[in-house]
């Protein structure tokens, strides 16, 4: 029997696909509903310390609330007021909605049941690859483009990785962009502990609504903004960000890693990027259980990209091109 392994699970009426490590007692487990990770079990301290904080119920799952741990495709966060133009035509995301109430973000894969396309267990790693067919023209107001999505889900003795490819099926340029928004926890009471490290070089600032300034204003330096300056690590205590970073500093071997950590036990998380921004959010606003987990999200775009023209190279996807992004988290102990 291969140490890494593959079994199906249900979560209400959703189904799921659970990676476990045998050899450890590691396990993780994904709805297929939009290839959403609901529980991340780690043994630590002699018991199991579940790192994300998930959808609680399959209700929550339903009505999204929070976005636990979505993968964000077509889009990452927000498309101000709803509306974008692309290819000299001009998309409303939100047709008939008030002014008032046009909010919309994170894109539709999260709401979307995939279909398990592959199951990999093995003494390396155990795999599942989530696939959808489901954006099509027609079938989501003000994005009339053909994309097939396809999410690889992997458990390994490090952590867990997840890639996600975006393909353009139709006859046209689509604008796409992808991200993953889980949140995370370390054993212990909230986060004011723990200690947050971003190796940004640069911080995207934004108006009331959280959407990017226009043009170069987005961009500054953080020796002008040094309160959101976590290049050296600091603590979470008393701050509050809903705040993205870029200008991210790889590590030698090319990987951007943002990290969690608690300086207490000494237990960290690692949430790795292979390019891209980091948006980081405390929680405050969250319905349930706010500033008890940190939201770390790696991200191939800021908000809004569909309507900057610094942006426009990122967000384009040829017909037959297909666009990879990788991220993943890993645990360190001590």
């Amino acid at each position: 029997m291969p140490r890494f392994t593959v079994t199906r699970g249900r979560f209400g009426r959703f189904d799921t696909v659970v990676l476990g490590d045998a050899a450890t007692g590691r396990w993780a487990e994904f709805a297929c509903r939009g290839a959403t990770l609901l529980r991340w079990q780690v043994p630590f301290g002699g018991t199991g310390s579940d790192l994300v904080d998930g959808y609680a119920t399959p209700a929550e799952l339903e009505a999204q609330h929070g976005v636990r741990s979505g993968v964000m495709a077509p889009f990452p966060n927000r498309i101000a007021g709803g509306r974008y133009a692309f290819g000299g035509e001009a998309h409303d995301l939100l047709p008939g909605v008030a002014e008032a109430q046009r909010l919309i973000y994170h894109g539709f894969l999260r709401t979307m049941d995939c279909e398990v396309v592959a199951e990999e267990p093995g003494d390396e790693h155990a795999r599942a690859v989530f696939a959808s067919a489901a954006i099509r023209p027609g079938a989501f107001a003000g994005y009339p483009f053909a994309l097939d999505l396809e999410i690889a889900c992997t458990l390994d003795a490090r952590g867990l990785a997840l890639e996600t490819v975006g393909r353009n099926v139709g006859e046209r340029a689509a604008p796409y962009g992808c991200g993953w928004h889980p949140y995370f926890r370390l054993p212990g009471q909230g986060i004011a502990h723990l200690e947050l490290t971003v190796p940004a070089r640069t911080a995207i600032l934004t108006d009331a609504a959280l959407h990017p300034l226009p043009g170069q204003a987005a961009y500054a330096p953080l020796a002008a903004v040094p309160e959101r300056d976590f290049c050296t690590g600091r603590a979470l205590r008393g701050v509050a960000l809903d705040a993205c970073f870029a200008g991210l500093e790889p590590d030698a071997d090319g990987i951007m890693r943002t990290v969690l950590r608690d300086p207490g036990s000494g237990l960290a998380l690692s949430v790795w990027q292979t390019r891209g921004l980091m948006h980081v959010f405390t929680g405050d606003t969250l319905a349930r259980d706010p500033r008890r987990t940190v939201a770390l999200e790696p991200v191939e775009l800021m908000t809004d990209a569909f309507n900057r023209a610094d942006c426009i190279d990122a967000i384009v996807l040829r017909p037959g091109q297909a666009r990879r992004f990788a991220c993943g988290v890993e645990v360190l102990m001590g």
